[in-house]
């Protein structure tokens, strides 16, 4: 019964927001209430955890999401973005820019903190999305979540890779030599999926986007600045140092997971890798470039757009916590632990699909991919030796399922929909579909995997 309540508090939210056009913050309120009220967690209990999820998800997420909105808006006045955008389209080709920015999420940026990624990497997207061409950016949207996600879960050092690999006991060595080449190609044949599934027609423009006022005010102030940057050519800087602001706060966090991997971190080294301090140090950065290029007038603008942005995104990615604090204190993990011990010593291709499906299952349930990866791992860990199946195998068909339909209960989902500017029903549309695809597409992978492991 519990696994029903919860699949009906994921549809009633979904139905409320894009049937009935209730404000989502409205919406995912009343589906925690009817789950945990309709799942015995109690009138006090549901309370306690819709608040308490929304504390720590603001704990967790409060600040990188302020400060990456803030790093992206004084950009966008410096016009670091256009000018990094006309650099791919002279490198890689229009066409081929969801490719490459789905490859550089999967690889080159370590997928370490995913909310870190989005709020840094969706206004390249939105940049680059005219230059695509029709259906630019729910292309380029779709990429920006199949590359962040198929390195978060199949790339080192992405956080539930090593959380798998450690779990499970598989070397990071062993994970990685098979994680780093399908992490990326299902990233790539994701994009590619995804151009064909649009070309039917699937978007909507007038319903799919929903541009948030402070976003396109930032576009035009972006705009504004590109035409007028002959003008500036005295105080113009190379892009490699605009882009520093970006490039500086990957390097100190992945630095720090490295030096707490080889075991060489220390206090100093937590506190320059700390995903908080390193995008401080990001807006730190983004900041006195704008008033260096743009002046003070344009960065004050830009500061003041970046505020309103943030809020809306603070509100509904808190409440999407919420909603995966009412579902954990279910006993839908207990559940699927049963029904996997009752498939001990079954054959290998059975149980790569039944390590997938409970991964997956957990995640429409919980709504995030790292908590249902962990949770599927540490059900599975148990009974490894009775599987006639190498634990590499598992562990990425863990992987693999976790990506499954990432939706309305993931806090990501809300970030993904506000910093792109797209309706629910265009999130629903793009990262949903896209991580969907993703599962998917990887799961004849990891099946070959388990056939020579």
């Amino acid at each position: 019964m519990v696994a029903l309540h919860t699949a009906i508090a994921i549809v009633l939210a979904i139905g409320l927001i894009i049937k009935g056009r209730v404000d989502p913050v409205i919406s995912l309120i009343l589906a925690s209430l009817y789950l945990g009220l309709a799942a015995g967690v109690g009138f006090v209990g549901t309370i306690e955890a819709i608040a308490l999820g929304f504390g720590e998800i603001m704990g967790e997420v409060g600040l990188l999401i302020g400060f990456g909105v803030l790093i992206g808006a004084l950009l966008h006045s410096t016009g670091a973005f256009h000018r990094l955008v006309d650099v791919l389209v002279r490198a890689v080709g229009a066409s081929r820019l969801p490719y490459a920015l789905s490859t550089l999420l999967s690889t080159i940026m370590p997928s370490i903190y995913v909310d870190v990624q989005v709020v840094l990497a969706a206004p390249v997207a939105r940049s680059a999305s005219p230059y695509v061409g029709r259906n630019g950016l729910p292309l380029m949207a779709s990429a920006l979540g199949a590359g962040i996600f198929t390195g978060y879960v199949f790339v080192i050092p992405g956080l539930a890779a090593i959380s798998i690999a450690g779990l499970l006991d598989i070397t990071l060595g062993t994970w990685l030599l098979f994680g780093i080449v399908i992490g990326p190609v299902t990233a790539i044949l994701t994009s590619l999926v995804m151009r064909v599934v649009l070309r039917g027609g699937l978007w909507k423009p007038e319903t799919d986007e929903e541009v948030d006022e402070a976003l396109a005010e930032q576009e035009a102030h972006e705009t504004a600045v590109a035409e007028n940057d002959s003008h500036n050519k005295g105080r113009s800087l190379p892009l490699v140092v605009l882009m520093l602001p970006i490039l500086v706060p990957l390097v100190l966090i992945a630095f720090g997971a490295f030096a707490d991997l080889l075991k060489f971190s220390n206090s100093f080294i937590e506190f320059l890798g700390n995903a908080n301090f390193a995008l401080f140090v990001g807006l730190l950065g983004a900041y006195l470039l704008s008033r260096t290029t743009a002046g003070l007038d344009a960065t004050t603008d830009s500061m003041k757009e970046g505020f309103h942005t943030t809020g809306e995104i603070l509100l509904i990615t808190g409440v999407g916590g919420s909603l995966g604090a009412v579902i954990t204190e279910t006993t839908l993990d207990k559940t699927l632990a049963d029904l996997f011990q009752a498939d001990e010593g079954a054959p290998v291709i059975l149980s790569i699909l039944l390590s997938w499906f409970i991964a997956a299952l957990l995640h429409l349930a919980i709504g995030s991919v790292s908590v249902a990866a962990i949770t599927a791992a540490g059900i599975i860990a148990p009974i490894l030796d009775s599987l006639s199946v190498a634990p590499v195998a598992i562990g990425l068909a863990i992987a693999s399922g976790a990506l499954f339909a990432l939706q309305v209960n993931s806090n990501f989902f809300w970030m993904f929909k506000a910093l792109l500017g797209l309706s629910t029903k265009g999130a629903l549309k793009t990262l949903t579909l896209a991580t969907s695809i993703a599962s998917v597409v990887s799961l004849p992978m990891v099946i070959v995997v388990s056939l020579f492991a």
